[in-house]
């Protein structure tokens, strides 16, 4: 079996339920666009954001990973490739940062602040549209559309992402 090549892994992190349209919309098109040019997409694989990242990477031929707060995988997104039901909760939010080259924020919730926070705090990089205001050292990179969005994480991911 020969393993998968990825240009890297980025999770797309925003609310759930109550998302707001235009987030999930920039979360489709953002994932859609780092899936055609290879990255793997990393979500917290339920609604809002979330469904919009699992259906963006399916519409740009990639491939995403649903990291569930559930121990199983009844509620999770159907487009979504793989989906890894982790019984965790919201702690699950550890667990997508941590398996990020680059944290995409989109929109904000407290889960996603969560998230958030703990990208800065762990040194993941992180590009936000739309979300919590925050400024402390190695703040994220604020931007205003999708389109920037894409340019800044492709930016940001570490040359000679591969096999991983």
């Amino acid at each position: 079996m020969s393993k998968s090549r990825t240009r890297g892994y980025v999770a797309i992190s925003g609310p759930g339920d109550g998302a707001e349209h235009a987030d999930i919309a920039d979360a489709r098109n953002i994932a859609q666009q780092l899936a055609a040019a290879g990255v793997t997409i990393l979500c917290g694989g339920l609604s809002g954001v979330m469904a919009g990242a699992a259906e963006g990477a399916a519409a740009g031929g990639g491939v995403s990973i649903g990291l569930l707060p559930d121990a199983d995988r009844s509620r999770a997104h159907p487009d979504l490739t793989f989906t890894i039901p982790t019984g965790m909760g919201e702690l699950r939010n550890g667990l997508l940062v941590r398996a990020a080259d680059v944290v995409m924020v989109v929109g904000g919730s407290w889960g996603t602040l969560s998230e958030l926070a703990l990208a800065v705090r762990t040194d993941v990089p992180v590009v936000t549209l739309r979300t919590w205001n925050v400024d402390p050292v190695g703040a994220p990179g604020v931007v205003s559309d999708a389109g920037e969005a894409v340019a800044r994480v492709l930016n940001l991911l570490p040359s000679g992402s591969g096999v991983r």
